[in-house]
């Protein structure tokens, strides 16, 4: 039983090293996920290896292109636009639901928040997405659909290395806010329809946004 509940500890701590390294970048895509040399790098064994690198695969992150061979996965401009299509259904689904069943005053503090946002210093910048983070989690804590919200997360993974290829724009960060101030306004004033549709334009200038980034080279 203790060997058991080792070797799910030691999974799980492989598994959060990979992801993060995905995520960050420093396991590009294409980069192979050898599993004896990943053991030997994390210090676990061979099966908690095994069941990591099987999550990522079950997650999108890796691809298995061979019996003996685990890659990261790619993600191009139509891995982005599959990723937003689902992402559209189940955000626009969320907000809907949060407008009738979310903590008005709730709410209304974050829109708040967001009105205040100062996007003008790094410090500042990260305490935005850190009010995003503290958003997403009332928008989900309001749903109260796990199955809803375990679906959410998984896109929200693959969101990061999203962000991360994209490039930090001035006026697009402030937009963001700006929408997001509009979308938990909507949830306060328990307009679904409004939280819907705003959360709809978020998503598209989003998108957008990214894929401009993508496709110039300088950010130009």
């Amino acid at each position: 039983m203790s060997t058991t509940v080792e070797s799910l500890r030691a999974s799980d701590r492989a598994y959060a090293v990979l992801l993060d390294e995905i995520q960050s970048g420093i396991l590009p895509a294409g980069a192979v996920l050898a599993e004896v040399e990943q053991a030997a790098r994390l210090g676990v064994s061979r099966t908690p290896m095994r069941e990591a690198l099987r999550r990522l695969a079950a997650e999108g992150l890796a691809v298995q292109q061979s019996p003996r061979v685990t890659v990261v996965a790619d993600l191009d401009a139509d891995d982005i636009r599959s990723l937003f299509e689902i992402r559209r259904a189940l955000e626009e689904t969320s907000a809907r639901l949060a407008a009738t069943r979310g903590d008005a005053v709730l709410f209304r503090e974050l829109a708040d928040e967001f009105a205040r946002v100062d996007l003008d210093r790094p410090e500042g910048r990260d305490a935005y997405y850190a009010l995003i983070a503290r958003f997403d989690a009332a928008l989900d804590a309001a749903v109260g659909n796990d199955y809803l919200s375990s679906a959410l997360r998984t896109v929200r993974t693959h969101l990061v290395r999203v962000r991360r290829m994209a490039r930090d724009k001035p006026e697009r960060l402030a937009a963001s806010a700006g929408e997001h101030h509009l979308i938990a306004r909507a949830l306060a004033s328990r307009d679904a329809e409004l939280a819907a549709h705003a959360t709809h334009v978020h998503l598209h200038n989003a998108l957008d946004s990214i894929l401009e980034s993508l496709e110039s080279p300088e950010g130009t």
